[in-house]
């Protein structure tokens, strides 16, 4: 996991970097526009040469940064055209510096293949009529950095405005941001005004925010993180409790959780999934087919004895079908608790309940909460089984961890409201809930979320909108019951599981989306394409 950092939580970094390790910030800076150059280099096939580069940039050391990298752009035999929005004279500190040389460099550049101008900021319309962006192969934002925290006013708000739009309607140039899209405060998740719309990003030593949440990430394009030369140390001494997870987060859990020669399935865990009712058997088959493709060792799916024919034939002919007490409408009943707490006692590793249940029916409830309250594994609560519990007032623990899995309007039920403006600060609330109840949750939704008991908010990259259909949710707890079966068999932390699966799920999602397209992917495409995702980040070898 990559720690995100605040704005003050960077300068900071930057400041210790410094004082305590002697490295220069002017160093910093040549670190960064080198981290940037070998970025686009790559990006453009492995060279720039002969390649047109615009470098806008503002006064402070993002602009900085955007000088520094004209010069490296410049002698790797680039045409580059840059253009201070301000006058030198009024640069600070290393800025500064790298403006002199870009100067000084400008006056002498061979066949005029460096330019260097500074703008005025009093009429944007001119200055616009006089720059060709359509013939330039790459346009680099260096306006502003992580300092802004109001909305852009006058000439910056115009130019920032022109190309977020631009970005809408043209193909060319293509646009990259240093650090982040000019105009956007990186301490949040929204856009506060006008600001840049890049392909590319390249932020330097950890994300921010605004980098990495939507709405205001979507400004960002693909994500680069650069290491400029700040230790490690510092990053992990920062009091930041959010991050951003990461293919190693999934690495890391398959080494832990490798097949060996001593590897059977009851070595592998045995997921327990109470789940599916008459009229919604299909979530059963959907979560206990993902269950059985995780790794686990076994799937057992507890349902109601007039769905397990349905289920029985639909389920993998891996997945174990059992058919228990139920409702007059169909749904598994409180009676059925003995029954299904004596099969965990004897061999469950984690369960899961919830997913197509039905929570209509009050004895459904009272079973739901009878599971979770008396619990003997971890339980992983999805779908029904987070409707019977609303509003939420349980307590999890270490040893027995629940595992919640809402979407935003399950979510809202927990919480006992339907006031959508409370998600507006998802991590915020999401950190809060999971303190308070000691549980981990699994925010669904366009960047989901994971937070743990202990106050740490992990961001998933991973996903897409192609996932909003019928049966991901129960994929995905499919997925997860799965993998903390594992976890508990091999003595597995349960959030770093929970983080490996929401990623792996994600990438699967990703990968479908790729094969398929997102109009038609389907919940069980997402399952098939899980084997794809586990050799894409490399499953380790027995």
């Amino acid at each position: 996991m990559q720690k995100v950092l605040s704005a003050e939580e960077m300068r900071e970094v930057d400041r210790l970097t410094t004082e305590k390790y002697g490295i220069p910030s002017i160093l910093l800076m040549e670190n960064a526009a080198h981290a940037a150059a070998r970025v686009i280099t790559e990006k453009l096939g492995g060279s720039v040469a002969g390649k047109s580069f615009l470098i806008l940039c503002g006064k402070g050391n993002n602009g900085g940064d955007g000088a520094a990298l004209a010069r490296i752009l410049w002698a790797q035999g680039a045409f580059v055209w840059v253009y201070l929005f301000g006058k030198v004279e009024e640069t600070k500190g290393e800025a500064k510096i790298n403006f002199e040389i870009l100067e000084k460099i400008s006056w002498k550049a061979i066949s005029g293949s460096l330019h260097f101008f500074e703008e005025d900021l009093e009429d944007f319309d001119d200055y616009y009529a006089s720059t060709n962006w359509d013939y330039s192969d790459v346009l680099i934002d260096a306006l502003f950095g992580t300092g802004v925290t109001r909305e852009l006013e006058g000439f910056h708000q115009l130019l920032t405005g022109t190309l977020c739009n631009w970005k809408e309607s043209n193909k060319n140039p293509y646009i990259i941001s240093i650090d982040i899209p000019s105009g956007l405060n990186s301490d949040l998740f929204y856009s506060i005004g006008s600001n840049t719309k890049a392909d590319l990003t390249v932020t330097f030593t950890a994300p921010k925010l605004a980098n990495v949440l939507p709405p205001a990430s979507n400004f960002n394009g693909e994500l680069f993180v650069a290491n400029i030369g700040s230790p490690q140390e510092l990053i992990d001494a920062s009091p930041s409790q959010t991050f951003l997870a990461e293919k190693s987060d999934a690495v890391d859990w398959l080494k832990k959780t490798n097949f060996t020669s001593a590897s059977y399935k009851n070595k592998r865990g045995h997921a327990l999934l109470v789940a599916g009712s008459n009229n919604y058997a299909g979530a059963a088959v959907l979560a206990g087919n993902a269950a059985i493709v995780s790794g686990v060792g076994l799937v057992t799916v507890a349902t109601s004895e007039s769905a397990q024919n349905s289920t029985a034939s639909r389920v993998l002919p891996e997945v174990i079908t059992r058919g228990v007490a139920e409702t007059e409408n169909g749904a598994v009943a409180e009676e059925a608790f003995d029954e299904i707490n004596e099969f965990i006692e004897k061999s469950i590793d984690a369960c899961l309940v919830g997913s197509g249940l039905s929570s209509s029916d009050e004895s459904t409830k009272r079973l739901v909460k009878r599971l979770v309250e008396e619990r003997k594994t971890p339980v992983v609560i999805d779908a029904d089984g987070l409707n019977s519990l609303a509003p939420f007032d349980l307590k999890g623990s270490e040893e027995l961890p629940l595992i919640l899995t809402p979407h935003e309007g399950e979510f809202l039920k927990l919480l006992g409201t339907t006031d959508k403006e409370i998600l507006k600060d998802r991590v915020s609330v999401v950190r809060d809930f999971a303190e308070k109840h000691q549980v981990i949750l699994v925010l669904k939704g366009e960047r989901g979320l994971i937070a743990a008991p202990d106050g740490r908010v992990v961001i998933n990259p991973t996903g897409n909108s192609g996932l909003g259909k019928a049966g991901n949710g129960d994929t995905l707890a499919g997925i997860i019951v799965g993998f903390i079966a594992q976890a508990v068999q091999m003595n597995v932390d349960i959030f770093e599981t929970t983080v490996a699966a929401v990623y792996l799920a994600g990438l699967a999602g990703d990968i479908a989306a790729e094969k398929y397209g997102k109009h038609t992917m389907l919940a069980s495409d997402v399952r098939e394409c899980l084997m794809d995702a586990f050799q894409k980040v490399g499953t380790p070898s027995s």
